[in-house]
């Protein structure tokens, strides 16, 4: 991913909406499925989120300081987006999610070079490692899904023990 022509208070800024935007999408998600594992996994992915836009803005202040906070409408940075509509089917979204997850990853792992500080290298990597591990869940989710399209519609505890 060319990073080169944005400032570094411009990735920070489109990183934390990245991951307020992904945050929401895991939360929608969770709040239209009925299978409770799924709804869990997907709130699950909703507090990471939250966890890295947290960070992310403490990052932000500590580079910045008092500088204003202002989230980008639209932004430059090439990151996918989704598409939750009530019209498309579910494994549809959790690829487009999918998509969001490795895209995250790279940015991650390029926003690294921009520090020079080896601890913030190594929370991007960190940050950079999660996301892939959100994809994976995801994958594994759309495995089910594909299998049983609208599994939670029929057996909404299906995953639940005896």
């Amino acid at each position: 991913m060319e990073l080169e022509k944005f400032r570094i208070n411009e990735l920070l800024l489109v990183a934390i909406k990245s991951e307020i935007e992904s945050k929401d999408v895991y939360t929608t998600l969770a709040e239209r499925v009925k299978n409770s594992v799924l709804k869990e996994r997907l709130l699950f992915l909703a507090g990471e989120e939250e966890k890295h836009r947290a960070y992310l803005e403490s990052l932000y202040r500590q580079k910045f300081g008092d500088k204003e906070l202002k989230l980008p409408e639209k932004s430059d940075v090439p990151l996918p987006s989704v598409n939750t509509s009530e019209e498309r089917l579910l494994s549809e979204i959790i690829e487009d999610a999918m998509r969001i997850e490795l895209a995250a990853k790279d940015f991650y792992e390029s926003l690294k070079s921009r520090f020079e500080d080896s601890k913030i290298q190594a929370m991007l990597q960190i940050l950079a490692n999660m996301e892939l591990g959100h994809y994976e869940i995801l994958s594994r989710e759309l495995e089910n899904l594909k299998n049983f399209e609208n599994y939670d519609q029929y057996w909404p505890m299906m995953h639940v023990g005896p």
